[in-house]
């Protein structure tokens, strides 16, 4: 789905999208999607490195530790 939307750019910036392009529109939302991306992932490592660093999980982590150890055949 999309939008149309008006924007205003300043006139260096324009000219490096036509010089980029020759589609605005696209070359406009493939910077934006790539930037989304780059942010999302940013948040996903922030979310990981959060969760890494929290007492809670890490002892959970340790729970799980000594089951997978517990001396349960996997095969049967």
């Amino acid at each position: 789905m999309s939008a149309k939307v008006s924007i205003t750019l300043d006139e260096e910036v324009l000219d490096f999208v036509d010089r980029s392009s020759q589609n605005r529109s696209q070359f406009i939302n493939e910077i934006l999607a790539k930037e989304n991306k780059k942010r999302l992932l940013q948040e996903i490592e922030n979310a990981y490195t959060e969760l890494a660093n929290s007492p809670e999980y890490q002892a959970e982590v340790e729970l799980w530790n000594v089951t997978v150890g517990d001396g349960i055949d996997a095969e049967g």
